[in-house]
């Protein structure tokens, strides 16, 4: 085993032979939308996700299900499913199986095998002083989607939070084994304050933010968060911050931001400065919506992370 549970990497990683090793990672959870088709799509990309984080490429999935024996109609069963196919397709990857269970709850996701040249595999281990934090999603789907729940979401930034959360990490894990990045994760649930905490522990530096240029997926999220749209998850995630973040410099709301509970959220990289340009230039060619350099990797500090203009 090249990569286990130890710094709480994206996934596992298991070494066949010098030039080969698979890459594994299960995720499932509750809806986050309404619509059965694009929930699936959700569950499927973030599944995905933790095998490009690591930057390697997957091949196979299983479908996890859990699904009531009664009161829900075995059609949206189906649309569910049909959505984490069209995603699977999207990215080249065969859905294999799967399992299913009775549970008063519906969840979905998968799990997901990759492969990886072991040689060539991105850890959260292994940021560098100096090194460029480069952010390939924005953030807020936690707060747009508790907003969706209570009725208080506009259709557009609905639409916007589906086409982010449906988005496939792939263009960015391919741009990141090109150049010289040293360390990746995925923002999700832990919010970007936690999964860049956990990078920094491991790796044993410490992190600056530009608060100015964390990206939001609307200028109106903290309209939303100023009406206490925020999920629980969010406020642990800023609970725990504050034992690893100095957020003097931060308002209110933007320390709801960058707790975020992010479901599908986009990959953190640790770049060396000389090769940012390039990455960037990757990343557009790919067609990444979003690449933007949102701090750096400093010396290890009294905080893993601080924050400044």
């Amino acid at each position: 085993m090249l990569v286990g549970i130890s710094t709480g990497d994206d996934a596992g990683v298991y070494l066949l032979r010098e030039d080969l090793a698979i890459v594994n990672t299960v995720d499932f959870f509750t809806p986050v939308v309404d619509d059965p088709f694009t929930y699936g799509q959700i569950a499927a990309a973030n599944a995905l996700s933790d095998v490009y984080a690591m930057g390697g490429i997957p091949k196979t999935a299983l479908n996890i299900v859990c699904w009531p024996q009664t009161g829900m109609p075995h059609a949206m069963l189906g649309e569910i499913l049909r959505g984490g196919s069209e995603k699977a397709r999207e990215a080249g990857v065969a859905i294999v199986g799967g399992h299913s269970v009775a549970d008063e709850e519906v969840k979905y996701g998968m799990a997901v095998t990759g492969v990886i040249d072991p040689r060539r595999i991105i850890r959260n281990v292994g940021a560098r002083v100096g090194d460029a934090l480069l952010l390939s999603k924005p953030l807020g789907t936690g707060v747009l989607m508790t907003a969706l729940k209570r009725g208080q979401l506009p259709e557009d930034q609905y639409a916007a939070a589906v086409r982010w959360m449906g988005e496939l990490n792939a263009a960015t894990a391919r741009a990141m084994l090109e150049y010289d990045v040293h360390a990746a994760t995925d923002i999700t649930g832990f919010g970007l304050l936690g999964h860049l905490a956990n990078m920094c522990r491991a790796s044993s530096v410490s992190a600056e933010i530009f608060k100015e240029h964390i990206p939001a997926i609307s200028s109106e999220i903290f309209d939303l968060i100023d009406h206490e749209c925020v999920p629980g998850g969010t406020r642990d995630n800023l609970k725990a911050a504050r034992e690893t973040t100095d957020l003097r410099s931060v308002s209110q709301s933007q320390r709801i931001l960058l707790a975020d509970a992010q479901t599908s959220g986009g990959l953190l990289l640790c770049v060396r400065e000389s090769s940012l340009p390039k990455v960037r230039r990757v990343l557009a060619r790919l067609r990444t919506p979003s690449a933007a350099v949102i701090g750096r990797i400093m010396r290890r500090r009294k905080h893993l992370i601080c924050t400044t203009k």
